[in-house]
């Protein structure tokens, strides 16, 4: 069963309706999305969940236009993924990183913008506004090899959101991490949400994680990718860690684990 956002439509910054994508390979097609209906509203933060192989990065990579639907139709902001992209209106923030090695903290958020053509001190002035912003002033002249895995994904989302970007697509950013560093950037993830007001897009296997950080969980089934429950996570906008042993916690964490269940005996 698809759910539908009940926001108003002037509201949307992601519209898909009946999308599908199928490759072609060696041993013949394979569909890794089937009818997928969703819309995402200005302010919100929607976790895709789902088994490994489900189709939770191939959604976001289509919505980022990173890969090509085989059918139906898909807006970003009112526009193609394609005039999205090109106008620079979302941020990325990959499973890893990708930073660059031989250059500084300050060097790779500056990247992009140097990539854009902002002059040097808006580039300076940014890099500053976000690498503060993740609690990294400070870093600025360290080399990612000389970060932990949880601070160079905070660089990695300080460049993200260098571009200012109201939408940022997150790939289960946190999922190579220790459980200690995780709860620590989920907590940090957080509150940048709350202080930015971005709408953020996050893919992750966590059950807590997604219940933790989002407003509403899209659970889907296995391949091919299907929207089977899209859960609202009715929690306070300033909840901490400890939130997570309450009673509301913990049946919005049961719905989901259902919904999963429920997904692999899904028929179609």
């Amino acid at each position: 069963m698809n759910l539908a956002s009940t926001s108003t439509e002037t509201n949307h910054v992601v519209q898909v309706k009946g999308v599908g994508l199928d490759f072609q390979t060696k041993d013949g097609i394979v569909s890794a999305l089937s009818n997928v209906d969703l819309t995402i509203s200005a302010g919100e933060f929607v976790s895709f969940i789902g088994p490994s192989g489900c189709g939770k990065t191939t959604l976001m990579r289509v919505l980022a236009d990173l890969e090509q639907p085989t059918s139906g139709s898909v807006l970003v902001n009112g526009m193609s993924p394609a005039q999205a992209r090109q106008q620079r209106a979302y941020g990325y923030v990959f499973q890893t990183p990708a930073l660059l090695p031989w250059r500084t903290v300050q060097d790779n958020v500056l990247l992009p913008l140097e990539i854009m053509g902002y002059g040097k001190d808006q580039r300076q002035q940014l890099a500053q506004e976000y690498l503060q912003l993740v609690n990294l002033a400070g870093f600025e002249a360290k080399y990612p090899w000389q970060l932990s895995g949880g601070m160079q994904q905070r660089v990695s989302i300080a460049r993200a959101l260098s571009v200012e970007p109201q939408l940022l697509f997150m790939d289960e950013p946190f999922g190579a991490l220790d459980e200690i560093t995780r709860d620590h950037l989920n907590d940090q993830l957080l509150r940048l949400w709350q202080q930015t007001q971005k709408t953020v897009v996050f893919v992750t296997h966590s059950i807590l994680e997604a219940v933790f950080l989002s407003s509403r969980i899209v659970v889907m089934s296995p391949r091919p990718g299907r929207i089977i429950d899209i859960i609202d996570c009715n929690l306070p906008t300033d909840r901490t860690l400890d939130i997570r042993e309450s009673s509301e916690f913990l049946a919005i964490a049961q719905r989901v684990r259902a919904g999963l269940a429920a997904g692999h005996h899904y028929d179609d």
